[in-house]
């Protein structure tokens, strides 16, 4: 299988590279810049450019592109959120329909369903509200291109990924420190999954092509903040005894804070249960541990 990735330098997408290329499959990679590697197709999303080249003989593209959310947002930095996850994933979805590929795989999150308290939701559940919630589902639009030219189109709703260099990195020096603690109420759930997993979810869609549309990449069972706090702290070795009330938050990260800290998600993985997906890290300390 020949699959072209955007968004292959990141966290998610280089560990997707290096799997996909340790089970054979010829990759290619988009990037940003002149090519300088025979795998290698330059591309420019804002002006619309891609190297027509990119797409012969490709089977799937996969689009894992979108800059960091960062931990305050302006108005300017909310839109430049939005352009780098919808300008590329328009830009792809086009060439897939023009070029006939016959699947798209393109990256989304499950701030998609807002703050859901202890409901349980899955891919049937309906968007929900606040920035986030609009970001995922404008994402998700501009994959219709796509589908609409009749290729198949997922959408990867994407929970809290733990992974070395990811959220785990900047907590830890807290924790070492004896300051880690839950926030708010610590009540609010936190939909989770390893890196790992999210790979091999990742190649588990690619391969079965029957699937198709919203699929949820996180967990069997969503962790509470307390038990996520409870659980690096055992992982860490460290206490983890304080708490940040949700007002500090607020004053501290504004809008960011009710949008990703003190968001409730119990969003489980139905799809991929269905089709038989196996996840291999189903105990939070353990994934921890493996992410530390």
């Amino acid at each position: 299988m020949r699959v072209l990735i955007a968004g292959s330098s990141g966290l998610l997408g280089s560990a997707l590279v290096a799997a996909l290329r340790d089970s054979g499959h010829d990759v290619r990679r988009l990037v940003r810049r002149p090519a300088r590697a025979a795998d290698e197709h330059s591309w420019d999303p804002p002006a619309g450019r891609i190297d027509d080249r990119a797409f012969e003989d490709v089977s799937t593209v996969v689009n894992l592109c979108g800059s960091p959310m960062g931990l305050r947002w302006s108005a300017a930095r909310k839109q430049m959120i939005r352009d780098s996850r919808v300008e590329p994933t328009e830009v792809l979805a086009e060439a897939v329909a023009e070029y006939r590929i016959p699947a798209l795989v393109n990256a989304s999150g499950v701030g998609y369903y807002g703050d859901t308290g202890d409901t349980v939701v899955t891919e049937d559940s309906p968007r929900g509200d606040g920035f986030l919630a609009e970001l995922c589902e404008a994402w998700e639009e501009a994959t219709a291109p796509a589908a609409e030219a009749g290729s198949r189109v997922v959408n990867l709703r994407t929970g809290l990924v733990l992974a070395k260099g990811g959220l785990i990195g900047p907590l830890k020096p807290l924790f070492w420190l004896g300051l880690g603690g839950r926030l708010g109420d610590g009540g609010q759930y936190m939909p989770w999954i390893s890196l790992r997993d999210h790979v091999a979810a990742v190649r588990f869609l690619l391969e079965h092509e029957t699937l198709s549309g919203p699929v949820n990449l996180c967990n069997p069972e969503p962790a509470t903040n307390a038990e996520f706090t409870r659980a690096l702290g055992h992982a860490l070795r460290r206490p983890a005894p304080w708490w940040v009330p949700g007002f500090a938050l607020r004053a501290a990260l504004g809008e960011v804070a009710d949008e990703m800290a003190l968001i409730s998600q119990r969003a489980v993985p139905a799809v991929l249960e269905k089709a038989g997906f196996t996840f291999v890290h189903t105990d939070l300390e353990g994934a921890l541990a493996v992410a530390l």
